[in-house]
């Protein structure tokens, strides 16, 4: 019996963990349209991210973690700044040690398609300090060029023209646009 118990627990802790180690993000452009997705897995080194986008211009792009979950257009300043939980400079390339957020460049094709393998280092996806889902969660922000991998504070990578939001609890988001407004709630001036 108590092996049967000790089954039962284990599957339902290994679904649990299942959900926290990996998920898909939704990214999208200045104008609101979903350009592509990132997929996000939990791995020894870090956390790794399958990045597929579509529209980019060609060329080399930025690309860093940022420290709010939230990609308000059309600039996604709401994103903050990059993640950067040790208080480090900007850029892998930087004697002192990089920001967490901070990532490759990716390549969009001639026909700005970005098919692209990353990989966060020292990242996680579970508890910690350097963990992307801390608080709220963080989001994934694309440039509109290429990160020079050293400049302050953000490597002069250009305008931020793609975000995607890694929230904590992403049901948490789908509950929000699932709650029913107030029909009354722009009525003010009917009563008059």
């Amino acid at each position: 019996m108590r092996f049967i118990f000790f089954l039962i627990v284990l599957f339902l802790v290994s679904c649990q963990s299942d959900e926290q180690t990996a998920r898909t993000v939704e990214m999208f452009n200045a104008s609101g349209d979903m350009v592509g997705t990132a997929n996000l897995s939990e791995q020894p080194d870090g956390v790794q991210i399958e990045l597929q986008l579509e529209g980019l211009e060609p060329g080399f792009h930025g690309i860093h973690v940022h420290e709010n979950p939230v990609c308000e257009p059309p600039d996604f300043t709401s994103a903050g700044n990059h993640l950067n939980p040790e208080g480090n400079e900007h850029g892998l390339m930087h004697p002192d040690g990089s920001h967490l957020g901070d990532l490759p460049n990716i390549e969009a094709d001639d026909g700005g398609l970005v098919e692209a393998e990353l990989m966060l280092a020292t990242a996680t996806m579970l508890d910690g300090a350097n963990s992307i889902l801390s608080g709220e969660g963080s989001s994934l922000v694309i440039h509109s060029g290429q990160d020079d991998g050293v400049s302050q504070p953000g490597g002069e990578a250009g305008e931020r023209i793609i975000c995607g939001e890694i929230l904590a609890d992403p049901d948490a988001e789908d509950e929000a646009d699932d709650t029913p407004t107030d029909p009354t709630q722009f009525n003010e001036d009917q009563g008059e």
